[in-house]
């Protein structure tokens, strides 16, 4: 087997398209029925199915692809250094984030659903003071809050937890890629990770909700476990990268095919029955995976290649990814006074998201004292860590 880590320029490429595909998502979400911060007066149903195609799999995607980085940096001999280095890149920006960038959202969350009528430095004093008194019923809102920067204590958690695997064994992933290559030869590829993901959702999707509290998310545990710890086997065995090209093309088909048995069965007003509703879980976890194959072959297949933009764009991915969702919900309070079309309007929150959250990574990289709080290094990585083949998402200096 060849140990040697090398670059992967396509996993790049996916990470930034996949939270590009985020910022979109999120202006979504002020549109459709589903619970988000704030709404708009035209949220409804209407474009909920393209909301449906990217939810089941592109946050288990981010999770992959963070477990091969990490795998790839442990492996380059930094394990040490890594663990370090991840808790400062992660940690102090979930503090500023929690501190600084996400109070907004829940001052707009409490001005539009509880008609809160204080100022946004009242609100700041019952937030940094735990208030949990703004409820509808049983559910409180509670304060201070992490919001959308949940991904950021999820990823310590696992490279923590993978650090220490690595530590006690230090041939574990090698052992677990040895068999993965010889359990995910061709269409068993797609078989078995769907296996594994449908007999996760029976279990434990209808036992333990979604909450991105961290302590008592156990069904997004299981999922975001199993997608970077793939991410770590993959990466210490190049040739299965190679297998999902082939396959992509026959993935997307899957993809797609569930995507409309999704939509179709989510549009029935009737209670469906448990037998479909297992069904439906089955159809979820193979729309998941085979997004996921497909993505990862076409990305293999025409975007393995090094770019003057891939830098800066990877540079910027995680201040972009702490400031958007403050944004989207600041900008669409100002944009609803003009009451447009909920198409303008979301192509406007789209558009200034970008700008203005790039913006914010510009300035901040320029700003030595700011640097780490919003992900990156204060000064140029040690050339040890530089080298190393694809570097951590959010290691990057710029």
């Amino acid at each position: 087997m060849n140990t040697s880590p090398t670059r992967l320029y396509f996993l790049d490429w996916l990470r930034i398209g996949a939270f590009a595909l985020l910022i979109v998502y999120h202006v979504g979400m002020v549109y459709v029925s589903w619970d988000f911060h704030i709404k708009s007066p035209s949220a409804g149903t209407a474009i909920e199915p393209f909301m449906l195609l990217s939810s089941p799999w592109r946050m288990s995607l981010l999770f992959l692809i963070s477990g091969a980085a990490t795998s790839m940096m442990l492996r380059s001999g930094a394990s040490g250094a890594l663990l370090r280095a991840r808790t400062k890149r992660l940690l102090l920006p979930l503090v500023c984030g929690m501190l600084v960038i996400v109070p907004p959202q829940s001052y707009f969350e409490v001005v539009q659903k509880a008609a809160y009528a204080g100022s946004y430095l009242d609100f700041l004093q019952l937030y940094y003071s735990g208030y949990h008194g703004f409820c509808k019923g049983h559910d409180c809102l509670r304060l201070p809050t992490w919001n959308h920067l949940w991904f950021l204590p999820y990823l310590w958690v696992y490279t923590l937890l993978l650090w220490g695997l690595v530590r006690l064994r230090p041939r574990s992933l090698e052992t677990l890629a040895s068999q993965a290559d010889r359990l995910l030869d061709g269409v068993r590829m797609l078989v078995v990770p769907i296996a594994v993901l449908a007999l996760l959702r029976i279990t434990l999707a209808g036992r333990f909700a979604s909450t991105h509290a961290l302590v008592d998310d156990w069904y997004n545990h299981s999922v975001y476990v199993l997608m970077f710890m793939a991410g770590a086997v993959l990466a210490c065995r190049p040739a299965l990268w190679e297998r999902m090209p082939p396959l992509r093309w026959p993935a997307l088909a899957v993809a797609l095919g569930c995507w409309a048995m999704l939509i179709v069965y989510r549009s029935q007003a009737s209670d469906p029955g448990d037998w479909l509703r297992q069904l439906m879980r089955v159809d979820h976890a193979a729309l998941q995976w085979c997004a996921i194959v497909a993505a990862l072959g076409f990305a293999r297949r025409h975007l393995n290649r090094d770019h003057a933009w891939r830098r800066t764009l990877t540079g910027a991915v995680f201040p972009v990814y702490l400031l958007h969702q403050t944004l989207i919900i600041g900008l669409a309070m100002a944009l609803a006074p003009l009451r447009l079309t909920a198409p303008l309007e979301g192509a406007l929150l789209i558009a200034a998201t970008f700008v203005l959250s790039f913006a914010g990574y510009l300035l901040v990289r320029k700003v030595r004292i700011l640097r780490p709080w919003f992900g990156l290094a204060y000064s140029p990585m040690p050339n040890a860590v530089r080298k190393a083949p694809n570097a951590l998402p959010f290691m990057r200096t710029e």
